[in-house]
């Protein structure tokens, strides 16, 4: 029952903290370039999270080889992204990778 209350009690904070900006920027017009920085915070979050994960290895330090096998997947995965702008056909390619060079590295 105490974690039950925990969570409602963060729900509430985090409700509480976000309802009134966003009910106040659905009444103020804001100005273009607002919405321009805006159009950039998707690919900024999701670079902060994607980017540790890739480059860091199991130690939390920062692992540039060719047995980094996340590195190797995710630069696969970029340039079929880049090239084909195939999400499916990228996830597939990624995955693969990264299944292939884990065996042959365990190999």
């Amino acid at each position: 029952m105490n974690e039950v209350l925990m969570i409602a009690g963060m729900a509430l904070v985090t409700f509480a903290v976000r309802y009134p900006v966003m009910v106040l920027v659905g009444k103020i017009p804001l100005p273009q370039p607002v919405f321009r920085a805006l159009r950039y915070v998707p690919p900024a979050v999701l670079a902060a999270i994607i980017i540790p994960e890739v480059v860091m290895d199991d130690s939390s330090r920062i692992a540039l080889t060719l047995e980094n096998s996340t590195l190797i997947a995710g630069i696969v995965a970029a340039l079929v992204a880049w090239r084909t702008k195939n999400l499916l056909l990228t996830i597939v390619l990624g995955m693969g990778t990264l299944w292939l060079w884990r065996a042959l590295l365990a190999g």
